[in-house]
Order: C-alpha cells, then sequence, then structure tokens
C-alpha cells in the first residue's frame, strides 16, 4: 500500500484518552491520526468497549497475565486495525454522488488535490462506461490514514516481574513498544516524543518490522540539533527514522519542552536548508541499500488558520501539518465529554496556562476550571492534597522512599510539606495533579465506561492556540476551515502563529527570570538569561527577512515584542551576547 497520505496533515497524540479511538473515527477517511500508549489500563477499556461494538469476543487480559501490558496493547492495536480495514472497505465499495462515506471521502480532500479534481469530474460526467472508469480508478487510489502509536521515551519505569526481578523489557514504554510491535499494524509508525532513551531505542533492534519499514520510526524534536543526534543514533542500529515532527517548544498542547530561546521560524529554516545534510549524515551511518531511504519533515504546534498551513508548506516544504487543539472541538474525530468540551470552547487566552501541574517536573499546557482542577483545589481546602496513586505510571521519585512514588500522590505531597523546602515550595508541591487517571477518564466519561471506581474528574492539557477556537463542529467543517474553503473559523484577534510563539517565549523568560534572580543561583544563571535573550533576538531578525510575513501587522507586532525584549535585557541586566 502507498504510505504517502492523501492529506496534507494529522492529528498529532492528545492526552491519554483524547485520541485513544480517533483512528476508529477519521482513518477510513485517509485521515492518519496518533493514540498514546502509556495507560494500557484505559486501553483494555476502550478494547472491551469496541470489541463488544463489533461483535467481537472480549476475553480481558488482567493484571496477573504475564506480560499483559504488552499484550492489552497489542489486542487493542490489532482489534483497530480490523476495525478500520472493514470500515474501509465497505467506505470504498460505496456508490458515489449518493451522499454516501465515499462521498465524505473525497470532498474533505485537499482543495487542490488531484483526486478531488477526478471525483468533481465523475460527478458531472453522464456517459456510464467513463463514469464506471473513472469510479473504479478513484477507488484504487483510496487508502485510509495511517494508525500511528505515541510512546513518551520519558515514561519508562521499572516495573519487577511476579518473582521481584528488575527486567528492562519489563519496564513501562519496553513494553508498550514491544505491544506495537508484535501488532498487525502496517502503513503505521512509532512516535517517540521526549528526547532519547537509549534502552528503549536499543530495543527496537529486536524487531523485524523496524528493520524492514513494514514499521516506521518517527521522531518529535524541538531542533535541528536533536534530531541529528538521534537519527545518528538509531541509524547506526539499523534503523530509519522515516520522518522528524518539529514541534514547538512552548506553543503545544500537554508538556511542553521549551528551548533556549530558539523559534519556530528558525529551526524550520534550518531544517529546509539542511534536510539534505541531515540525509547524508544518517545515511553514511544506516549502510543498508544503495540510496538513502526518504525523510519527512513535519510541523505541530500552535496552527490554526489555512493561511499559517500554507505557509508551512509552501515556503518552509513541510510534508505534513500537526493539527492537535482545535480537533478537540471535534467529537467526530475526538473523544472529549461533553463539559470539558464545553469549557474549551468558551476557553479564553488566560484559562490555558503554563503550569507546573505535571509530577514529571516537565512545564505542562493545563486548562483551568476542569473538573480534575476543581478536585485538586477542593482537596487541598480540606486539608487532603494530593491523589490516590492508582496506575504508578508516573511514579519515579525516591526522596522518602526505596519504591519509587508519585509526586502528585497524597503520600508524596504529605511527606514534602512536612520539610522546610516543601513548606518554601508549598505552591508548586500542590499544583501537582493526577495525570494518568486525570487524561484517561473522558474516554470513560463518553462510552458510560468504568476506568477507577470513584475518581471520575478529567484534567485537560490543550495547546494556548484551542482559546482562538470557539465553535463545535464537524470533521468535515474543520478540514474545508484547514483548507480554506471556508470563512476563517478562529477570532479576529487570533495573532500569527509565529508572533503567539514569541510571546510564550518572552511570557516563559520573564517568569524563569523572577525565579531566580533573587536566588544564589543567580550569577551563574545570567549567561544562560543573555544566551536565551540573544536567541529571541536573532530569531526576531530572522522573521523580518521572511518575504511571506512582510505584512505591516505582522512587523508593528514584532517590532513592539522586540521593544519588550529590550527593556527585559535593560531592566534585568542581561547584556545581549552573540548567539
Amino acid at each position: 500500500m502507498n504510505s504517502k497520505s492523501n492529506h496534507t496533515f494529522h492529528i498529532p497524540v492528545m492526552g491519554l484518552a483524547f485520541t485513544v479511538d480517533s483512528p476508529i473515527k477519521v482513518a477510513r477517511f485517509g485521515i492518519s491520526s496518533v493514540l498514546s500508549l502509556a495507560e494500557d489500563r484505559l486501553i483494555e477499556m476502550m478494547r472491551k468497549k469496541y470489541s463488544e461494538l463489533a461483535g467481537d469476543d472480549y476475553q480481558p487480559i488482567g493484571p496477573n497475565v504475564e506480560d499483559y501490558r504488552a499484550k492489552r496493547i497489542t489486542s487493542y492495536l490489532n482489534l483497530i486495525h480490523r476495525i478500520v480495514q472493514k470500515q474501509f472497505k465497505t467506505l470504498q465499495q460505496e456508490a458515489f454522488g449518493e451522499g454516501n462515506e465515499i462521498d465524505q471521502y473525497f470532498e474533505m480532500l485537499p482543495t487542490d488535490s488531484v483526486l478531488r479534481a477526478s471525483y468533481t469530474q465523475l460527478l458531472k460526467t453522464d456517459c456510464p462506461t467513463k463514469k464506471g472508469m473513472l469510479a473504479n480508478e478513484l477507488r484504487s487510489k483510496m487508502q485510509p490514514g495511517s494508525i500511528d502509536v505515541n510512546i513518551m521515551t520519558k515514561l519508562d519505569k521499572s516495573n519487577p516481574s511476579p518473582n521481584g526481578d528488575i527486567k528492562e523489557e519489563n519496564s513501562d514504554a519496553v513494553a508498550a513498544l514491544r505491544g506495537y510491535a508484535l501488532s498487525e499494524l502496517r502503513n503505521s509508525s512509532l512516535v517517540f516524543s521526549a528526547g532519547m532513551n537509549p534502552r528503549l531505542f536499543n530495543y527496537l533492534e529486536q524487531f523485524e518490522d523496524f528493520q524492514t519499514g513494514k514499521k516506521k520510526v518517527i521522531v518529535k524534536v524541538t531542533d535541528f540539533r536533536s534530531a541529528l543526534i538521534q537519527g545518528k543514533y538509531l541509524a547506526k542500529k539499523g534503523i530509519w527514522v522515516s520522518e522528524f515532527r518539529i514541534e514547538s517548544g512552548l506553543n503545544c498542547g500537554g508538556h511542553a519542552f521549551a528551548t533556549d530561546g530558539y523559534l519556530l521560524g528558525p529551526i524550520l529554516e534550518e531544517f529546509k536548508t539542511k534536510k539534505q545534510e541531515l540525509i547524508d549524515t544518517m545515511f553514511s551511518l544506516f549502510q543498508k541499500g544503495e540510496k538513502a531511504p526518504a525523510i519527512k519533515i513535519s510541523v505541530q504546534g500552535g496552527i490554526g488558520t489555512h493561511e499559517e498551513d500554507q505557509l508551512l508548506h509552501d515556503y518552509y516544504a513541510v510534508d505534513s501539518t500537526g493539527w492537535g487543539s482545535p480537533f478537540l472541538l471535534v467529537p467526530e474525530a475526538t473523544t472529549v465529554d461533553e463539559e470539558t468540551m464545553q469549557l474549551l470552547a468558551s476557553s479564553k487566552k488566560e484559562d490555558i496556562v503554563l503550569s507546573k501541574s505535571s509530577p514529571l517536573g516537565v512545564r505542562f499546557n493545563y486548562l483551568k476550571g476542569t473538573s480534575g482542577h476543581k478536585e485538586r483545589l477542593n482537596r487541598i481546602k480540606q486539608n487532603k492534597a494530593g491523589s490516590p496513586c492508582t496506575e504508578k505510571h508516573l511514579a519515579f521519585n525516591t526522596e522518602f522512599t526505596t519504591e519509587p512514588i508519585c509526586t502528585a500522590s497524597k503520600k508524596y505531597i504529605q511527606l514534602k510539606l512536612a520539610t522546610p523546602e516543601g513548606q518554601a515550595k508549598k505552591e508548586e508541591i500542590l499544583a501537582k495533579e493526577c495525570l494518568c487517571v486525570g487524561l484517561s477518564n473522558s474516554a470513560a466519561i463518553v462510552n458510560k465506561e468504568s476506568f477507577v471506581k470513584k475518581l471520575t474528574a478529567v484534567t485537560m492539557c490543550p495547546g494556548p492556540n484551542i482559546a482562538n477556537f470557539s465553535q463545535i463542529v464537524s470533521l468535515k467543517t474543520m478540514l474545508d476551515h484547514i483548507y480554506g474553503r471556508i470563512q476563517d473559523l478562529t477570532k479576529e484577534s487570533r495573532p500569527h502563529l509565529f508572533l503567539a510563539e514569541l510571546e510564550l517565549y518572552v511570557n516563559f523568560l520573564v517568569e524563569s527570570i523572577e525565579e531566580e534572580i533573587n536566588t544564589e543561583t543567580w550569577a551563574k544563571r545570567t549567561k544562560y538569561f543573555q544566551t536565551f535573550t540573544a536567541n529571541l533576538q536573532s530569531g526576531i531578525e530572522y522573521y523580518k527577512t521572511v518575504p511571506a510575513l512582510a505584512k505591516k501587522s505582522f512587523l508593528n507586532t514584532l517590532e513592539s515584542m522586540e521593544n519588550e525584549l529590550h527593556f527585559i535585557q535593560q531592566k534585568y541586566t542581561l547584556q545581549t551576547i552573540e548567539s
């Protein structure tokens, strides 16, 4: 099957539940999406639900079953694969021109798509013979979207075997990889996010599908250097990275891995100019075949308009754009409970915060006012701060205990607040929230299933861009928005993608400085902040040179933000240095 998508965008992984069944919803229309493999209890719950809907005999895979985590994942992915294949074959055989799903398939394609043009020609054709030939040709070129999976490399807690031994193959991420590797999926990719994990990367070698390319590897990165390092590491092991997925460091959903002030535009420019260097360097280590396999470059994080999407495709030559948070308002594509969806639709800029809620200690884009947010505040009010830790996927802390515990757990928070350091950082300690359950509960609520008994609160982690969307829309409407066929769905006051990210970085810079300026480490950190501001200034200078951005409104805002950066440098005595 041809792996080239008929669409120019993809739906990235969102939370744990929000895209857990997106392939079943959108793959038959040729749309690719990514689901998380982090929470196997959620995956087992969804397997039960879809097995029943598909008429399959559901056999539970309990926690006492050997290698249950991997087996749950394999079984669910195989089920999704079967469902999507059946859906697609049914759609593919439908009659044209009668408002069936096959018509939706072609109507939702990009406006300039050759297939879409051929479909339009078919509808206008009266000759039965020619109409039949066109129909057969169109059907032969249809393909479902890819069913991709995400593994966050940092979520790799080691787990003891039944006899108490700690084995590398039992760790969370390694078991998830094994579950995916043993699945029947084809035309599918494994997306690695959150940086390198040698144990995980080394484990890829054991599976033929990754060696032969039957299953592909995508690496999510925030800069070119990271892509080069990880690409070389995997190439040495005979694993070819088929795609580097660039994500904005701050203008994204979920965990936000800020760069040292490097902005998305200059990063994309470096990938554009050095793509061949990246391919050549990797292929020199790959030592398979006579010609380097192809590499795709995609980008995601904060994209909100057709104009921005076109800029990324046309000027930066990316192969695909990731549209994430806007799809949280598309029930036909994602799984979000009604209460949370309404909260998303009414959200404003100030409702999405770069929080310290994640137990991983990584900044986390977070929607205020959710049931999860309210539950956490209520527990604090009742002097019962913290969550019962039922899943333990984020249990990494051994500050007070021999066995790792989660920093959002009641146990950790109680122990930490009993120390002088804990009291000094009380607000930060109390900000921690259970993500394993909170990011899973939407699926339980929507499907009327039980996830964790008595724990029903929802946590939502959209990108800041969600504040620019206020309508719950159909799948077709969102695609018409992406491809510029309808009036822009975003709010008029919405800033350009690049300017929104720049503002996020300036705010992050000021917050970081204020946290450290009166501490003992300030003198040592001054150079870091100088470098950070210099990188931001370099990014601003770059944006001034991009012809496609030479609009008065863009340049005026850019100048205003440049003045703000200069004010920050003067206020905190950060003499500009060469970046």
